[in-house]
């Protein structure tokens, strides 16, 4: 099974460098990294420029203009360009464990998407930290005795735990999650209504449940190193959460302004780089 990973990103490219050296790291490389650039100045460009050339793995950058918080339009561009049948969703400042390809892989099912687990990187280490600091259970360890990291129970990877299925609303985190990407095209992807910080990965997981999905989860593996950062502005969570609300009360699973709006690309798109 061919595996794209879709990392969004905007105006971080330290961090994103930190990620993308995780993902070429990885005990089962995927076929393809998307870098989702929800409109970046040249320098993420520029640090992308190592990657792109690489023999082992195709990273593509595809880029929109910045015209504000647009996360579900980006991925909407992401998954449209994707050649993988299972995507992960891994955001711009989640460094992956060396096996998270391949634990979402052993745990992909039809008939479920999953949902993967973060450990916080605090803030006095977020600036140092990168892939060498989990690429073994000893200094995993240290960072976790030394309140470095948060939730770092997760740092332990345990192969044989069982994981478990759910239809809950709660504990949602679009930052690591897996789909096979027939079942994002059934529901048309992100709802691209939703713009501004917050509710476009309830508001999916909302319509694959009416699709009729179950949420997977395993606690132990394939986990992901979240970097503290600034929160972003809550200024549309109002409005998105009316459209969450929306998606909530209604029978339907297919979102009206997703993945369709985009093909064929419209006159905005022109100038943008695929």
């Amino acid at each position: 099974m061919k595996v794209s990973v879709i990392v969004p990103t905007y105006n971080r490219p330290k961090a994103l460098v930190k990620v993308l050296d995780g993902l070429v790291n990885q005990t089962r490389l995927p076929h393809e990294v998307i870098i989702a650039d929800d409109g970046s100045t040249k320098e993420t460009a520029g640090v992308l420029a190592p990657y792109l050339s690489r023999p082992d793995i195709f990273v593509h950058h595809v880029w929109q203009e910045d015209r504000g918080f647009r996360l579900s339009r980006i991925r909407n561009k992401a998954i449209l360009k994707a050649r993988g049948d299972y995507l992960l969703m891994l955001d711009g400042d989640c460094i992956p464990e060396k096996h998270f390809v391949q634990d979402h892989l052993l745990l992909a099912e039809n008939g479920c998407f999953f949902q993967g687990k973060r450990v916080i990187v605090n803030q006095k280490v977020e600036d140092r930290f990168t892939c060498l600091n989990m690429d073994s259970f000893a200094r995993r360890l240290v960072h976790a005795v030394t309140l470095d990291i948060s939730n770092s129970h997760h740092i332990l990877r345990l192969p044989f735990w069982p994981a478990h299925k759910t239809s809950k609303l709660s504990g949602i985190r679009g930052c690591n999650m897996g789909f096979f990407k027939k079942d994002l095209v059934a529901v048309n992807g992100y709802n691209q209504a939703i713009q501004g910080w917050g509710r476009e990965d309830q508001e999916i997981v909302v319509r694959l449940y009416k699709y009729g999905l179950k949420r997977k989860e395993n606690p132990f593996k394939a986990i992901c190193y979240h970097l503290w950062h600034q929160e972003n502005s809550r200024n549309n969570l109002e409005k998105n959460d009316k459209i969450l609300e929306k998606a909530i009360a209604s029978p339907v699973f297919f979102c009206e302004s997703g993945l369709s709006q985009l093909v064929p690309y419209n006159e905005s798109d022109k100038n943008e780089i695929f």
